[in-house]
């Protein structure tokens, strides 16, 4: 069979289509650890009809789909397609009409794989028969994998066979010749199952017969049951006929009763209403007299509002009467000064008309005196039309005085007739008033009551409100914390997981002592430089092929180099591993070459950072990349430390929900406290208005 082509199409690693070219001689691959190297091998294992996830690597099989990255989305698919050269018509004769065979595998999510060889849908088993034929196919041992040689050379005689099974070209052959045994086993389970439903089918038969003679017995049964059924439903019909009758007694009886009970409600009935109609008039009396109460009690506070204002409207006027008459008084002043002005003026012109008369000479030295005179007259004038305004003004305010002052008289006449009649309803008002006390006494005592409980029903809810308050504010806090707590653990959990699932993956099928040793933490690339991948074989028993096995301790012990300490003393490892590990000394990284020479044959120095010295003269540097065994050994550490942190989380994830829970029962509690506060509340107030009310 010669290969020419690989396709891959969104298989693991190889998102994007990709070929690989399989010349004539030999194609090589190389590339630096986790290039996706054994993907290819892989690739071509599956389209060869492996269907086994922990072939691939991986937990399902569809993880051989890519998964996506942090630059690339996940495929929904992959495809990995076969192509071989059928130039010389060797491929069976189902396949055999090209000279270029395409096998195709694709898988989609949650809808399974599917097979195609040139585009034509196929069974996985015609895949797996073609392959076969041509001694290969998915468990060929053509195909080597890693840790395949070791498994080779220590194979057993069965395995062994395969092999030359394969290279003579007669595995196709076995693979039939194991399906038509398969075959022959079901025909033989097949015939077996006949024999066992012929036997299962004469029990039916006999069972049948069985329940037939039941059958017949059953309706003869039936026959008398039905016959005895109609002579007790007769016999039942007659009591019930008898007991008809006497009902028909009791209800005539019955209704007797109640004709005599009906004229006796009837009569109830009448007096009923009598004293229904006579229950009006008393409410209405009880309302009237209720009404003329609040009246006069109105009329006694609108009488007290009176008479103050009437007192003070007295007071009032009575100073405007005395400023008056003191205004009246001024002003009869200042009329007497007017007079006596006019008349002094009248007296100065007469006297001036006389010295006038005859004294032309001393016109010139008169008209001197006289323009002076003019001008004091002049002045005199202005004076005196200052003081006629004034005393046209006095005039005017002595006029509005006098009506004020009848408009007042008026008033306060008005004002004594109401005070009269406000003291005539006040000695009415006192009277009401006496006989309201013993109802205002009870009312302030209601009301002293109802204050009290008002007080007492506020501080109950001041106190219920801050409760509340300091409980949600606790159970904020609560909440938080075990949202956090919860965070933490949901993301150890979830490192735990990929961790676990990482480790269960790499976890061989027939087990490896790898998974029952302990190292403490920081020696794992030291355990991992001393034994590498020996750690992956399994501790087995007698005659097996491979792996480690128990066997007594050296008869002379071989001490390791003086100043070097047993990697054992950081080492929990099984009996199978003792011999061993009592060769392996932990040192410096400066030190293992000078102390390479000492070593014994089968010792060995490792260092922390992964060095290896061993006896023989081989050295490997802690640079090179490190083993699969200290990395898996690092995961298992590191799985442990997870699981005491995911414990410790967990407890304190529980400690925060039970506090949790606590402080939200205990702000339901007072928040139905708080309530139940706050209707007290709504009720005193309720009680406080209605004895003001009444007060």
């Amino acid at each position: 069979m010669r290969l020419t082509k690989l396709r891959l199409n969104g298989f693991k690693s190889f998102v994007d289509p990709t070929d690989l070219i399989i010349a004539d001689g030999l194609t090589g691959v190389v590339g630096p650890n986790g290039c996706g190297k054994s993907n290819l091998l892989e690739a071509m294992r599956w389209v060869m009809g492996e269907n086994r996830p922990k072939a691939m690597r991986g937990g399902g099989m569809e993880d051989v789909i890519f998964a996506g990255a942090a630059t690339r989305p996940a495929r929904n698919f992959a495809e990995v397609a076969l192509f071989i050269d059928n130039s010389d018509r060797l491929a069976p004769a189902a396949f055999n009409d090209s000279d270029l065979l395409e096998i195709t595998r694709r898988i989609t999510r949650d809808a399974g794989s599917a097979y195609k060889v040139n585009a034509k849908d196929v069974r996985a088993r015609d895949v797996q028969m073609l392959f076969a034929d041509a001694s290969t196919g998915a468990h060929s041992p053509a195909l080597v994998r890693q840790g395949q040689i070791a498994e080779l050379i220590n194979a057993r005689p069965k395995a062994r066979r395969r092999i030359l099974e394969e290279a003579a070209g007669i595995s196709g052959l076995y693979q039939r010749r194991h399906e038509a045994e398969l075959k022959l086993k079901g025909a033989e389970s097949n015939l077996e199952r006949v024999d066992d439903v012929i036997e299962q089918l004469a029990n039916q038969l006999a069972q049948l017969a069985r329940q037939a003679r039941q059958a017949a017995r059953y309706r003869a049964i039936g026959e008398d049951l039905r016959r005895s059924e109609g002579l007790l439903l007769y016999r039942r019909w007659k009591e019930a006929d008898q007991a008809r009758a006497e009902a028909e007694d009791r209800l005539r009886a019955a209704v007797a009763a109640a004709a005599v009970a009906e004229r006796a409600a009837l009569e109830a009935g009448k007096q009923r209403e009598a004293c229904d109609s006579a229950l009006p008039p008393l409410r209405e009396e009880e309302a009237i007299a209720g009404a003329v109460l609040q009246r006069l009690q109105v009329q006694r506070d609108t009488l007290a509002d009176q008479e103050t204002r009437a007192l003070a409207a007295i007071e009032t006027l009575s100073a405007r009467i005395e400023q008056l008459a003191r205004d009246k008084e001024r002003e009869q002043a200042l009329n007497q000064d007017a007079g006596e002005t006019i008349e002094r003026l009248e007296w100065e012109a007469r006297e001036l008309a006389k010295a006038a008369e005859g004294h032309d000479a001393r016109l010139e030295a008169a008209a001197a005196e006289a323009r002076d005179a003019a001008a004091v007259l002049q002045e005199r004038e202005e004076r005196l039309s200052e003081l006629t305004e004034d005393v046209a003004r006095l005039s005017a305010r002595f006029q509005s005085a006098q009506r004020l002052l009848e408009d007042s008289r008026k008033t306060l006449a008005r004002a004594e007739t109401d005070a009269a009649r406000a003291r005539e309803a006040v000695e009415q008002s006192q009277a009401a008033l006496a006989r309201a006390g013993a109802d205002f006494d009870s009312a302030t005592k209601a009301q002293a009551a109802a204050q009290q409980a008002s007080e007492q029903a506020e501080a109950a809810l001041l106190a219920a409100d801050q409760a509340r308050s300091d409980a949600q504010a606790r159970e904020a806090d609560a909440r938080a914390a075990r949202s956090e707590a919860e965070g933490e653990v949901s993301a150890l959990q979830a490192e735990v997981a990929a961790l676990a699932r990482l480790v269960d993956r790499d976890t061989a099928e027939g087990g490896q002592v790898l998974d029952t040793l302990r190292v403490e933490p920081g020696y794992e690339k030291a355990l991992g430089a001393a034994l590498a991948d020996d750690l992956r074989a399994p501790a087995v028993e007698g005659d097996a092929a491979s792996g480690w096995v128990a066997l007594p301790g050296y008869g002379a012990p071989q001490v390791l180099p003086a100043g070097v300490a047993a990697l054992s003393n950081h080492v929990t490892v099984p009996e199978v591993l003792a011999r061993r590990m009592a060769q392996v000394g932990l040192v410096d990284a400066a030190d293992g070459a000078r102390l390479q020479a000492d070593l014994l044959p089968g010792q060995r120095l490792v260092s922390l950072q992964g060095d290896l010295w061993r006896w023989d003269g081989f050295r490997a540097g802690a640079e090179d990349a490190p083993s699969a065994a200290a990395r898996r050994l690092e995961q298992l550490n590191r799985l442990q430390e997870l699981k005491q942190d995911l414990e410790e989380a967990s407890a304190r994830a529980q400690g925060a929900v039970q506090a949790h829970e606590l402080l939200k029962k205990r702000l339901v509690d007072l928040t139905e406290a708080d309530r139940a506060a706050r209707e007290a509340r709504r009720d005193a107030d309720r009680a406080m208005t209605e004895a003001s009310r009444a007060l």
